[in-house]
């Protein structure tokens, strides 16, 4: 029925034009009329697509309107709190921050407090000024001969290729001005990550930037590299949070000849890592990588980064760390809510434990195996605010790594194109056209602003609690609404260990299995 009405309209219309072509010798019609007759017979002669067979003409509208979906969804239709992953609300705050402009709000809040999953903490009498709460932690163990001074607040990884040049540059220089680091993603130390900012060398499966010609792993190339004065920690990357156990994806399209020779991988192919790393196969073997990795950058801070898998294989590193004696400085937990520019929908959606959980986990497992003292946690996974960053630490991080909200702060506008190579703000793409209107000079002072301000309100909300250290933060501090009716702390609601008590035996009953089946000689 409706395909028979859209041919008579089709028939209608041409009847029309005809009509005021000969009639008023509107000749000016042809040139409408003769490009929608050639694409009339295009569309029903084409065999591609079934509705431009049923429906020429006016089977493209609905393309057009599949185009521009995100962008009518975005400014007109969805609410403040709807859009995923950061809504409207957060990105209006990280860009008000990042810009330096009011950031506060009137007439109260617009959060349903009662709603289940809402997550509020408790103010103290005796509240301090955020001048008086202590903003840096100290990384780096026993073991560790240069350790870091970090800020509790730091840019996440992100590589070059994914990000454009003068995005990683825009980064690297606000955290030169504002004290704090940069991690640089997989793909490798790059020109633009060395502009005088603190670098945290995040090391792949890849090997990118330290690797030979067969991709494996190259001491000399790491070495020489590492001891640059900007690198101050090293990251060993085992998976992240979007696409864990998948490895990196560079598409061919943003794949320049620079970011080419940087990675020392060729030309014209999706430069991907592979899931899983070629020096070490066991958890004992990666203890002595780490280890190696320490002694080759003249023993500054080594760490790892991994999103929660299997806990008998977490546990398997942690047993090798007892028996080694080797542990890593600091530990990065990647949340599955992670961002990437590019992963497969199944692991973005469905692979990996959420951040909250993973990061109790790691810190009760340190907790028990008497580490934790020495190891630093960092979370990294969907924190935007000094409240996320809040609600992290009071679970077991000492310091938090963003990468989105950087990005927005950057100049992204969350278009959702970051694999496609076509980012309208030059933030996550390698055409020249593109990135060259990200203003470095601007972008920069952004960055450095959105950091110092939210690390303002993260150090404000530790001292509306009455503490001096946000490492006095503990989970009893922070509520969580489960039903209408029912409040719990963090602390109820999280498993608790004791400190040893993995070690004397008393192992909790939810981890006793997957304690009893790590071992040191695989994963």
């Amino acid at each position: 029925m409706r395909n028979q009405f859209y041919y008579s309209f089709g028939i209608v219309l041409l009847a029309i034009f005809l009509f005021l072509v000969m009639i008023h010798r509107a000749y000016w019609f042809l040139v409408v009329l003769i490009p929608l007759a050639g694409l009339f017979v295009h569309d029903i002669m084409q065999k591609k697509h079934a509705i431009l067979r049923n429906f020429p003409i006016l089977g493209h509208i609905r393309y057009i309107f599949e185009f521009i979906r995100p962008e009518i969804r975005q400014y007109f239709i969805a609410g403040d709190q709807e859009e995923r992953p950061y809504d409207r609300e957060t990105r209006t705050l990280i860009y008000e921050r990042s810009k330096n402009i009011r950031d506060t709000i009137p007439f109260g809040t617009q959060r349903d407090i009662l709603a289940v999953g809402y997550e509020w903490t408790l103010h103290s009498m005796n509240a301090l000024k955020p001048a008086e709460v202590e903003p840096r932690i100290t990384v780096g163990s026993d073991l560790c001969k240069q350790p870091y001074s970090s800020s509790r607040l730091n840019i996440s990884g992100m590589s070059f290729g994914a990000l454009s040049a003068n995005a990683v540059m825009a980064m690297n220089l606000g955290a030169k001005i504002g004290n704090f680091a940069q991690a640089t993603g997989e793909g490798g130390l790059s020109p633009y990550h060395l502009q005088g900012g603190d670098i945290i060398w995040q090391i792949g499966t890849g090997y990118f930037g330290c690797r030979d010609e067969e991709g494996r792993f190259a001491p000399d190339e790491f070495a020489k590299e590492a001891n640059r004065p900007e690198v101050k920690m090293i990251e060993l990357k085992l998976s992240q949070g979007a696409k864990p156990s998948h490895g990196g994806i560079l598409p061919a399209a943003k794949l320049t000849p620079e970011i080419a020779a940087i990675r020392k991988a060729p030309l014209g192919h999706d430069v991907l890592s592979p899931g899983k790393h070629t020096a070490f196969s066991t958890p004992t073997e990666m203890m002595h990588f780490i280890q190696q990795l320490r002694d080759l950058c003249g023993g500054k801070p080594v760490g790892v980064k991994l999103c929660l898998g299997l806990h008998h294989e977490f546990f398997a590193m942690c047993k090798a760390m007892l028996e080694t004696g080797i542990y890593p400085d600091f530990i990065t937990v990647d949340g599955a809510e992670g961002g990437t520019g590019a992963a497969p929908v199944e692991f973005v959606n469905h692979v990996g434990t959420p951040l909250h959980f993973a990061l109790q986990f790691v810190h009760n497992t340190l907790t028990g195996i008497n580490l934790r003292h020495k190891i630093r946690i960092a979370a990294s996974g969907k924190i935007a605010t000094g409240f996320d960053m809040v609600t992290k630490v009071a679970i077991g991080a000492d310091i938090c790594n963003m990468a989105r909200p950087m990005m927005m702060a950057t100049g992204c506008i969350q278009s959702m194109q970051c694999n496609t190579n076509t980012c309208p703000t030059g933030v996550a793409t390698q055409d020249p056209r593109l990135q060259k209107a990200l203003n470095v000079d601007d972008k920069k002072h952004r960055v450095a602003h959105f950091h110092e301000i939210t690390l303002h309100s993260f150090l404000e909300l530790i001292g509306a609690m009455g503490l001096k250290n946000p490492s006095e933060l503990t989970r009893d501090r922070i509520y969580r609404r489960i039903n209408c009716d029912v409040v719990k702390t963090f602390d109820e609601i999280y498993t608790h260990v004791e400190p040893g008590c993995f070690l004397n035996g008393n192992i909790p009953e939810v981890y006793a299995k997957d304690w009893e089946r790590a071992r040191t000689d695989r994963f």
